[in-house]
């Protein structure tokens, strides 16, 4: 074995750090927030691979850190591995610039505050500094990486293909999206082939940097949400797609608009997508949403402490410390967003036998209250004893809650009464929901429990598996005449009552209210019940969009969690609730037994028939008739006045008012907007169109800009020398002497103050001589916003001066300017709310027939402010001719 040589050890750890173009952009951008800028501008050529340049307006480096800044481990952010746990900068390595340079070219132009001019440094492979010379690029540094990947040929020709670059610029542009939206004030600009790909200005909070990243359509759907604890230490924020809204327009096929963050730094975190992914398609049982994501942004703050970044090379990935209270604390925040996610039923086991389920309405009041709650079915009548009770029924809770639920959209806790089932059915327990399964399982028979025409029109069907007897149907009980007082029923032994069947049952009956003497007396209510009604209530103000569902299961977990001093205090409500049943229903069983002692000597056959009533409608009618009629009064006379008329003049003034009104047409009038396409109806004469007010203030503002703006311009550390020859000829030299100069100063120099150069970012100094060989002049100053302006674009302001005789500021634009004028004019545009009043739109309509009455009425891309739809019939057979085709 033998050592390998420190260039190779250096190419294969910077070949592990830097795998592609968009680790490079990555490292160097995490490099210019931690230098605090908050503008950076990345420009690539040919995907990357020839050139990359990212530029910010930072703090700089340093004069005395240059000679290691792009050495293995030197760094600025630790000092030892304790600082990992005060981390609050992006890199911590001192690797990035150091790999860099071993798989490609690598300069750097850096100046700090402190510095009077900026410094260009040329860096070899091992990071070292070969070459410096002077710049005039300001305050910030600006890293360019040329020929990425020259010494790994094979990761080079892995780029070679259209499709690999594509989705590499891709990848690029969603970092740049990332870190847009998680520093609202940074402003970011991402250049390919000199193209402006994408760009966001700075804005104030994080949703305006959605706004700006993903559009309106797609932030309109998304809310706010926040979730804060002190232990652990924690704070979520974000934004989440609303409840119910459209899939098409929250989610996406793949995760690149989903935004996971951890301490500002954006992370690929599985488990907490695993959940958002979760949640959000629990929303939609029908739609195909499994395989999407849903467009979210997720900021989680934990102590540094708590986190370690040191897990991967490129810090994707990041290790939580307290990682399942993190998650918790996420999906309690998705439950109380979406509610409960249903969790999917559990697999039967094979060769294993289960009841049928209990049905919703049927449970055991045997079973105690928490138990009953859980079912959501403790609506009861009376509590039977103890010799009477069944065994509960547990495994009813789970199906009576689904049931329940569904069942009924009431919010009224006593909607349902819970049939007490008699101690002879414990063996038959479980009611079966289909009653022919039930008798052919009393039957014993699998398949040979058929219902034949004959025995079900006979009533003979169904068969009661405790008493072998045909079933029949519910009876309204009352009390029977010359029946023994209810204290001697209950004096009856139990042996020796009768068991019944719970269909045939006193308070069998699936209903809020028992039919007692002819009298409905609502049921009594049961502990959960009770506290079901008033729960139900609060549950609903704090979500009034839950559905039901999700308030069952919200006031089941209340019930649940109460104390055992209140829940005793719904249990002696319960109590008192069944106290005054009874006694009401012995009044009214006391009523029925005296009212049937009356009719007894009658006979049950003998019902006296009841009279119809006397019609009182002849006394009203009289009483009608016999009031005084009031006296209808004599309305005063209106004044009246007798006008001269004539039809024929009136229709000869309507003809000169129709004449003068069609010489005169009428100007452009709103009619209404179009709120799915952003546009506005307009009625020009008798054409309807369409207006888009944003391609005119796309135009107004550009105008506005052209006529007006100034480019400002930086001063050059090194001027530039203008002479004969790089000006075009002598004659473009005395067409800049010609233009408007300041006053001269002391020493003799002239300052230029012709508005063409100056708002164009040239700043121009003339010292005269006594020839024109003896002349000086130089640039002093030019706009660094406007990207590779330079002396070309001064001729061509001096060619339109000169041969076009442009006088006025827009002929003298250069066309990079016009261009970076068109691209700012674009972005204002953009900031613009997305619906407009009709004030704005009339002010914007009025300026457009003020200022750009002369041009062509398009915006800048070349595309029409008013598109034509239809022509307003003038008349009723044009009308008809229109209509017609619709009919059809």
């Amino acid at each position: 074995m033998k050592q390998l040589p420190a260039d190779t050890v250096r190419l294969l750890s910077s070949s592990q750090v830097i795998t592609s173009v968009v680790n490079v952009v990555k490292e160097l951008m995490e490099n210019s927030l931690d230098a605090g800028a908050s503008s950076i501008d990345v420009k690539l050529e040919n995907s990357g691979l020839d050139r990359i340049e990212v530029r910010d307006n930072g703090h700089g480096i340093k004069g005395e850190d240059a000679p290691v800044m792009a050495a293995t481990h030197f760094t600025s952010k630790i000092c030892s591995t304790e600082d990992l746990e005060m981390l609050e900068t992006y890199g911590f390595r001192g690797e990035a610039l150091g790999s860099i340079c071993s798989v490609a070219e690598v300069t750097v132009v850096t100046k700090t505050e402190e510095d009077d001019i900026s410094t260009q440094y040329t860096l070899n492979f091992s990071g070292e500094i070969v070459s410096q010379k002077p710049s005039h690029f300001g305050q910030g540094t600006t890293v360019s990486v040329l020929k990425l990947f020259k010494n790994i040929p094979v990761r080079r020709q892995y780029y070679s293909s259209t499709k690999k670059c594509k989705e590499e610029l891709k990848k690029i542009q969603d970092l740049l999206m990332a870190f847009a939206i998680i520093k609202p004030e940074l402003r970011l600009t991402l250049i390919h082939n000199k193209v402006v790909v994408w760009q966001k200005a700075a804005v104030a909070d994080h949703r305006s940097a959605l706004l700006a990243a993903l559009g309106g359509g797609t932030v309109s759907n998304l809310l706010a949400c926040h979730h804060q604890q002190e232990q652990p230490e924690l704070l979520l924020g974000g934004f989440f797609p609303k409840p119910g809204a459209d899939f098409s327009s929250t989610s996406s096929p793949n995760a690149d608009k989903t935004f996971i963050f951890v301490n500002n730094r954006p992370v690929h975190q599985k488990d907490i997508m695993k959940l958002l992914r979760q949640h959000y398609a629990a929303q939609y049982p029908d739609e195909p949403t499994r395989n999407r994501y849903p467009t979210a942004m997720l900021h989680v703050t934990v102590p540094p402490a708590s986190l370690d970044v040191n897990v991967t090379p490129d810090k994707t990935q990041v290790l939580l410390h307290n990682e399942e209270a993190v998650l918790t604390a996420v999906e309690a925040l998705l439950v109380s967003l979406y509610g409960y996610r249903a969790d999917p039923p559990a697999e039967k086991q094979p060769g294993s036998k289960t009841p049928p389920p209990l049905p919703a309405a049927v449970l055991t009041d045997a079973s105690p209250p928490d138990q009953r709650l859980e079912g959501l079915a403790g609506r009861h009548g009376n509590v039977p004893s103890d010799g009477d009770a069944a065994p509960s029924l547990g495994t009813s809770a789970d199906a009576s809650l689904q049931t329940s639920n569904g069942s009924s959209s009431s919010s009224v806790a006593e909607d349902w009464v819970v049939n007490p089932i008699p101690a002879g059915l414990e063996s038959n327990a479980f009611l079966y929901a289909d009653e022919a399964a039930q008798s052919a399982h009393a039957a014993g028979g699998g398949g040979e429990g058929q219902i034949s025409a004959a025995d079900w029109s006979r009533g003979t069907a169904l068969i009661d598996p405790a008493t072998r007897e045909p079933l029949r149907p519910v009876k309204i009980h009352q009390a029977p005449r010359g029946s023994p007082p209810d204290s001697e029923v209950e004096g009856q032994s139990a042996s020796n009552r009768k068991t019944v069947n719970a269909i045939t049952e006193k308070r069998a009956a699936l209903t809020a209210y028992d039919l007692i003497s002819h009298r409905a007396m609502r049921a009594p209510l049961s502990p959960a019940a009770l506290f079901e009604r008033e729960a139900r209530a609060e549950v609903l103000r704090e979500r009034p969009s839950a559905g039901l569902p999700e308030v069952s299961g919200a006031v089941h977990d209340r019930w649940k969690n109460l104390r055992e001093e209140d829940r005793k205090k719904f249990e002696e409500k319960a109590k008192k609730h069944l106290e005054h049943h009874d006694q009401r229903t012995q009044l009214a069983s006391a009523e029925g037994l005296g009212e049937a002692g009356v009719s007894g000597p009658r006979g049950p056959a003998q019902g006296q028939k009841r009279k119809a009533l006397l019609s009182n409608q002849q006394l009203l009618d009289q009483l009608f008739a016999a009031q005084p009629q009031k006296k209808a009064r004599n309305p005063a006379p209106k004044p009246s006045q007798l006008l001269p008329c004539s039809v024929a003049a009136l229709r000869l003034q309507l003809q000169r008012l129709s004449s003068q009104s069609s010489a005169v047409p009428p100007g452009p009038r709103l009619v209404n907007r179009l709120a799915s396409h952003s546009a506005w109806l307009l009625l020009c004469g008798q054409r309807l169109m369409l207006l888009n007010p944003f391609r005119v203030e796309e135009a107004l503002l550009f105008k506005r800009l052209l006529e007006n703006h100034i480019v400002p311009s930086v001063s050059l550390q090194k001027p530039i020398q203008l002479t004969d020859g790089v000006l075009g000829g002598a004659e473009y030299a005395e067409a800049l002497c010609s233009m408007e100069r300041e006053r001269p100063e002391l020493h003799g120099g002239v300052v230029f103050c012709d508005p063409r150069l100056l708002a164009n970012g040239f700043q121009i100094r003339l010292t005269p001589g006594l020839t024109s060989a003896q002349r000086h002049l130089e640039v002093t100053a030019m706009a660094d916003c406007v990207p590779f302006l330079g002396v070309e674009d001064l001729r061509e302001i001096l060619t339109a001066v000169l041969h076009r005789k442009a006088r006025s500021l827009p002929e003298c634009r250069p066309l990079k300017v016009t261009n970076y004028l068109q691209g700012e004019a674009v972005r204002l545009a953009r900031q613009l709310p997305a619906n407009l009043s009709r004030e704005d739109v009339e002010g914007t309509l009025l300026r457009m027939q003020q200022q750009l009455a002369g041009s062509n009425q398009t915006c800048i891309h070349g595309r029409p402010f008013l598109q034509h739809l239809s022509d307003i019939p003038s008349t009723h057979q044009e009308a008809e001719a229109l209509l017609r085709p619709l009919e059809l």
